[in-house]
């Protein structure tokens, strides 16, 4: 039961608040008044992977989550409400994986670490929604594939407008 309460908290949004400012101002320490370039760049992807998980997969594939499959209903654990009726892919996932890989790849020349730390928060933030027993493992790992993608081209994107309009460095 402890683990239940953990793992709602992991897949709640909210819950991450501190974290996400932490990386806005490890943005800001490095990327100055680009900071609302990507911080706009961050809402463009996240906006892509959760709408496109719905309406490119969920509305299309209409694979019932775990929690909402009949044949699996009694031996599903879950923990709090089941949440939309399909599950494939994960949004959680490819949310999570966009801003993971997006972020790593900003940050990781000023931050070694930065890489481990996304990835591995965004590895737990997946294993919840499976814990919950609102997606099957494929469901996850599809959304953290397509988050990928998704990240991979948004990250094209803000190099673009970085050799359109560089930094300049004041002495």
């Amino acid at each position: 039961s402890f683990f239940d309460v953990v793992m709602v908290y992991v897949s709640a949004k909210f819950f991450w608040i501190p974290f996400y400012a932490l990386l806005v101002y490890l943005i800001y320490i490095n990327y100055g008044r680009y900071t609302l370039v990507v911080l706009l760049l961050v809402a463009l992807m996240i906006t892509l992977t959760d709408q496109g998980s719905v309406h490119l997969f969920k509305n299309v594939f209409q694979r019932l989550r775990p929690c909402h499959a009949p044949d699996l209903k009694l031996f599903v654990h879950t923990v709090e409400k089941c949440g939309g009726q399909y599950g494939f892919l994960s949004s959680h996932a490819a949310n999570s994986f966009a801003l993971a890989f997006f972020v790593s790849a900003i940050l990781r020349k000023h931050y070694r670490w930065i890489t481990l730390l996304m990835f591995s928060w965004a590895t737990l933030v997946i294993y919840s929604r499976v814990y919950l027993g609102v997606h099957y493992p494929g469901d996850v790992l599809a959304g953290a594939l397509f988050g990928l993608l998704i990240g991979w081209f948004v990250l094209m994107l803000f190099k673009f407008v970085l050799r359109k309009y560089p930094m300049r460095r004041s002495a």
